[in-house]
């Protein structure tokens, strides 16, 4: 019995290891040329329950204050996990002035992976 409960904890730990590194990450072009940059208060608001995912990460653009000029390329954004039960959700830049980060509805996927157009 020894060796059975020792498989059962191995398992529970896998599968709280799986929950913890999950991320949902999201590729956002942008069409101008223009300078952006993202705060850390910007999240995926699950729909339904509004649990929000932080932002861990961002590459090729910068955080607030700093200004990153977009070539074009775009840039991604690297958010804590979904909840298993979420099926859409919001990315919603929360700031202090007009002109947050917003797209509503996206639908969840199965790679927690998505592209997004900022216009």
């Amino acid at each position: 019995m020894t060796e059975t409960n020792t498989e059962t904890e191995e398992k529970i730990e896998v599968k709280i290891l799986e929950s913890e590194e999950r991320q949902t990450i999201v590729h956002c072009t942008c069409e101008e040329i223009y300078a952006y940059r993202v705060w850390p208060t910007t999240f995926l608001i699950e729909r339904g329950t509004g649990k929000r995912a932080k932002l861990i990460t961002a590459y090729n653009i910068s955080f607030a204050p700093q200004w990153t000029i977009n070539d074009g390329k775009g840039f991604t954004l690297i958010f804590e996990g979904l909840s298993k039960g979420c099926d859409s959700f919001d990315l919603k830049e929360i700031i202090p002035q007009e002109g947050g980060f917003e797209v509503n509805n996206i639908s969840r996927n199965r790679t927690d992976v998505y592209h997004v157009d900022l216009g």
